[in-house]
């Protein structure tokens, strides 16, 4: 029911349908069964006039206490909450089924009184949001990622989901076994390393995948490797949100390792005349479908990612570098875990409503260096600040660096590290092998026979 209005206003200056609340109503005094139709999509609060909403909320009490449900049985129902006097409520009543059109027709009544009722939600927080505006007690910037965080809450509470049939089921798997089939097994965004994309199965729309390292491991370089990647094969956008790092840094990062030019030299400006011409090869070949996009604002939100996002059109992929630089929903936390939570299901719920994966890297603990022995082998438990990161997960994707136990292979211009995929919820857990030359900062496929995630 909606009592937030003016008593004063006319009905038909608000969203409103009296005709359709009355319609539905009568329709389920005449056919109890209807209202099965209608209890996932109407609540209480979506009737506008009082009295409507008093009628349905007797009729859920009685369906739920497996009471018969019709005008008598209302009108006691009624009664008992001090909504009706007999006479008048009786009257009522009976109006109301003689008057409804169509019985047949209550879920399109359902319909029309649902998005009017948000519609009204729409007008209050319009109206919060002009009178926070006028007030100048906050910045401009956390007024409209509030707004947006609010409207976002009042359409995910207005998406309702049906039953599907075995045959509507099997349907949508035939479907997808023959898109698998097309794609040789893989659906949804690729790494483009082999192996470890016949682990992963691909980044389908809705998963986060989380990259965790220690610092210094290469998971910056792996991700943009990845991004670069797919920008080259899909004709989509691939954004970057670099937090750590600058836009020119990225750009570097990248052209390094495309060009294949030494990384450190680039720092230096100790370049060679053919390394301008690398750079011009692989710098056209980027630019050409202009499908990287990088933002490298600092301490950025969920809300200010989300924003800036709807406004690209044919988004393939989103790679945020890294959680524990991003800043919680403008809110006080009790402590860092509380905020890393709240971050990562914000950014959990922001790959579901843009249908894209979001590739995302964390920090580990330092305690997988206190290990006997120096540096094991990380382990999900090892993800830094919170478990709900390894619970938002659809992925986990571990990078062990056996540089930092093994001095043989400082210096050297290549050598074999380890993907550990950790959590999959598409496909198996494994450790793939792959090939990381640093001075290039790059990653490479590597061939060899896969292993089962090591323990410890």
């Amino acid at each position: 029911m909606d009592n937030n209005f003016s008593q004063n206003s006319v009905i038909r200056s608000v969203p409103a349908s009296v005709d359709a609340e009355q319609a539905l109503l009568g329709a389920i005094l005449i056919d109890s069964k209807k209202v099965d139709e209608v209890a996932s999509i109407l609540s209480v609060e979506d009737f506008y006039i009082e009295a409507n909403g008093s009628i349905y909320a007797a009729v859920l009490a009685l369906q739920q206490g497996r009471g018969n449900v019709d005008a008598v049985t209302v009108l006691e129902e009624l009664k008992k909450n001090g909504v009706f006097q007999e006479k008048e409520g009786y009257a009522y009543l009976m109006q109301l089924a003689e008057s409804t059109p169509s019985v047949s027709n209550v879920r399109d009544y359902a319909e029309i009184i649902r998005d009017k009722s948000l519609l009204r939600r729409l007008i209050r927080l319009t109206e919060e949001v002009r009178d926070e505006a006028f007030s100048q007690s906050r910045e401009a910037q956390d007024i409209l990622q509030d707004a947006e965080a609010l409207i976002f809450k009042l359409t995910q509470g207005y998406v309702s989901g049906e039953f599907v049939t075995m045959d509507q089921a099997f349907v949508a798997l035939f479907k997808r076994l023959k898109e698998l089939k097309s794609n040789n097994g893989a659906l949804g965004i690729k790494t483009y390393y082999s192996h470890l994309d016949d682990v992963l199965n691909g980044m389908e729309e809705g998963d986060l995948v989380l990259v965790g390292a220690r610092p210094g491991m290469g998971k910056t370089s792996f991700v943009l490797n990845i991004a670069t990647n797919v920008a080259r094969h899909i004709q989509k956008k691939v954004v970057i949100f670099s937090l750590e790092m600058s836009t020119v840094q990225i750009a570097s990062r990248i052209l390094s390792s495309e060009a294949r030019v030494s990384s450190s030299r680039m720092r230096r400006g100790d370049l060679k005349d053919d390394d301008f011409a690398k750079f011009a090869e692989s710098a056209n070949a980027l630019c050409h479908n202009h499908n990287i996009l990088i933002d490298d604002t600092a301490g950025i939100t969920v809300n200010d990612m989300r924003s800036k996002l709807r406004r690209i059109d044919d988004l393939g992929l989103v790679v945020v570098d890294y959680l524990q630089l991003m800043r919680g929903h403008g809110k006080r936390y009790d402590n860092k875990v509380n905020e890393v939570a709240d971050i990562t299901w914000g950014l959990k719920m922001m790959a579901k409503e843009l249908k894209v994966p979001v590739l995302l890297c964390s920090q580990l603990s330092r305690s997988n260096e206190k290990s006997t022995g120096g540096q094991r082998r990380p382990q999900a438990s090892d993800l830094r600040d919170s478990g709900a990161i390894e619970q938002d997960a659809d992925m986990i994707l571990l990078l062990y660096n056996p540089e930092h136990n093994n001095p043989d292979l400082k210096g050297q211009s290549g050598y074999e590290v380890e993907c550990i995929v950790a959590k999959n919820r598409h496909g198996a857990t494994k450790t793939v092998k792959l090939y990381w030359e640093g001075e290039f900062t790059r990653f490479s496929t590597v061939e060899h026979q896969y292993e089962e995630p090591p323990q410890g």
